[in-house]
């Protein structure tokens, strides 16, 4: 099933499967690109970040940034 970033549950993990609007050379210092298996750690309430793990690290991201990558999530 394919979820933006921002709409995953705590500990729900999945694949990037997209990043929209030319973002990928913005978040690809974070480690986030194409195929990368990614977790959805924590939400902060009212439209703050969510901070997800890729490849063993923790990353904080803008609600804005996590509404433009899309994930197949594991079942």
């Amino acid at each position: 099933m394919e979820k933006k970033l921002s709409e995953m549950g705590y500990e729900e993990e999945g694949i990037v499967i997209k990043i929209l609007g030319g973002l990928r050379y913005k978040i690809a210092g974070m480690g986030i690109r194409k195929g990368k298996g990614i977790k959805m750690m924590t939400k902060q309430p009212i439209k703050g970040p969510v901070v997800v793990t890729v490849d063993r690290s923790n990353t904080s991201i803008g609600l804005g940034l996590a509404d433009k990558i899309l994930v197949q999530v594991k079942k």
